[in-house]
Order: C-alpha cells, then structure tokens, then sequence
C-alpha cells in the first residue's frame, strides 16, 4: 500500500509536467489544425534557460530561494515565449496556405535545429545545479513504512493546478479567449470580423511556449540535471498525452499527462523500468480502438 501511495505521489509530479507541454500541443493544434513538432525542443530551451538563471544567481549570492524560482520562471517564461514566436513566425505562417505536409517537414527540421542550436552553443556534456529546494514531509503508513512528499513535488503540482485554473478562466473570461476560440471554429470568418487571426496564433504558440518553459523549470528544479536531447522523449510522451486525452481538449491534454506520468511510476515500481515506455505507447494504442478521438475529445466534424 506505502508503495503504490508513493508512485501515486511520483506519477502526479511527473504528470503534471507532461501536462503542461501538452497544452501547448493541443493548442496550436485546436487554432491551426497542425502538430508543432519543435515543442519538446521549446520545454528543453526553457530548461537550459532555467540552468543558466539559477548558476547566474548563485554566483550573484541570492540565498533566497523563493526569489530565486521566481525570478527564473519569469525570465524562462519571457525568453522561451520569443522562440515560441519565432517558430510560428518562421516554420509555420510562410507555409500556412500550402499542403500539410510542408508544416509538417518544417516543424521537424526546427526541432532539429534547435537541438544542434544548443548542442553547439552549451555543449553534449551534460548540465546540472546543486539542489535549490530540498526537504519535504515524510507521513508514516503502517508499520514500519512511510511515504515522502518533497517540497519540490508539491510546487510542481501546485504550480501546475495554479496555471490551469489561470488559463481556464483566460480562456473563457477574457477577450483573448474568445477570439482564440473564435479562430479555432474559423479563421476567415474571425478575420471578418475584425480580429488578427495571425497576431491570436503568434501569441497562442507563445504561451503553449511559456507553459513549456515552466515545466522546463520544474524539470530542472526535480532533476537538477538535464542536457539537449531531453527535450525529443519528453516532447513524444508530451504528444502521446495530448492524443490520448483528445487532441484539441485542454482538460484532456492534462488528464493524458497524469495518466503516463501515473502509468510510468507504476511500471516502473512493479514491473521493468526498461519497458515503462513500452506500457504507454501499448495503452495508447488500446485507448484509441476504443476512443479514436481520445478520452475526452469529439469527433471532428467536417462541415460541407
């Protein structure tokens, strides 16, 4: 019982951060029909930007870690989001009126390149942080057994119910959220109507950006290390979580996210951690014969 208390806690830390890089997943693809392919290689920006802030701040001599985090999430939300720009500015809007096909080539030649981009200018060599938030609570379970919560998973889950809930109300409270959603339904209509189509898709790629960027910060926060390619496998497992909540539904995208991360801590406990991303992939696959449209997504219907 300890046990799976424990994987329970480990699988909504790691959930919560495939979470939020589904959003941005499922965002731009609810506003332009396509998959941004670079955005694994955004959150891995974001945590590079994350490294450098926090090794900047403690040659600094800030010792206060709540000022520390918060800084670098701003700084990581802010930086990250201009490339989040630059993406949708560069490898989409020229090829927005052409086939599928060549978005789709482009976004995977600047995956590419942001990797090598990084691996050039930082290094292979892996990058890492003394921990900046240790300590947590251990709560007895039994006899002779207890469960751990760090205060670090606790600000990565809090983090992340706090963004949800803030961007839920964004998005159907405020103007910017009913004109994205406006865009999403059709975008000549919107353009009608009066409303930048093209400045609603830069600034949803920029904050499907700012929200990789936080789970870039928690990543490192969690982990303390972390190098260029990280950005590949966690950007995959990210996608999987998207189309397995439904790929266009914001509550599916986090609830696809907490389903892997659960799914991966389990297996990894009971079975062999070497084949955990054998189990999502294979319960992938068996959510859509059954739901081809995910969890909790619609149908598409094609309007003639």
């Amino acid at each position: 019982m300890y046990l799976a208390l424990q994987q329970l806690i480990n699988g909504l830390t790691l959930g919560s951060v495939y979470g939020l890089i589904a959003i941005g997943y499922t965002m731009v693809y609810g506003i332009i029909g396509m998959i941004n392919f670079a955005h694994g290689e955004i959150f891995m920006i974001g945590a590079f930007i994350a490294i450098a802030c926090f090794t900047l701040l403690a040659a600094l001599g800030v010792t206060s870690v709540p000022l520390a985090i918060l800084a670098v999430l701003l700084v990581s939300i802010l930086l990250t989001a201009v490339y989040g720009w630059a993406v949708e500015r560069t490898a989409y809007r020229p090829l927005r009126g052409s086939t599928r096909l060549a978005p789709l080539i482009s976004a995977i030649g600047m995956s590419i390149f942001l990797q090598n981009f990084v691996q050039l200018s930082q290094g292979a060599r892996v990058k890492s942080i003394a921990p900046v938030l240790s300590g947590g609570w251990e709560f007895a379970v039994g006899t002779g057994h207890s469960v751990y919560v760090s205060y670090i998973q606790v600000l990565v889950v809090a983090t992340t119910v706090l963004l949800l809930a803030g961007f839920t109300w964004m998005l159907t409270r405020t103007s910017f959220g009913r004109q994205q959603r406006a865009c999403e339904q059709d975008r000549t209509m919107t353009g009608f109507l009066g409303v930048n189509a093209d400045r609603i898709i830069s600034l949803t790629f920029m904050i499907g950006a700012a929200l990789a960027a936080v789970a870039g910060v928690m990543v490192t926060l969690y982990y303390g290390v972390i190098d260029f390619s990280i950005g590949f496998l966690v950007g995959i497992k990210a996608f999987t979580a998207a189309v397995l909540g439904g790929i266009g539904s914001l509550p599916g995208a986090m609830l696809g996210g907490l389903l892997i991360g659960i799914i991966e801590s389990f297996w990894g406990a009971y079975f062999s951690a070497e084949y955990k991303d054998v189990a999502t992939f294979l319960i992938l696959i068996l959510v859509l014969l059954v739901r081809p449209y995910g969890l909790l997504g619609r149908p598409e219907v094609e309007k003639v």
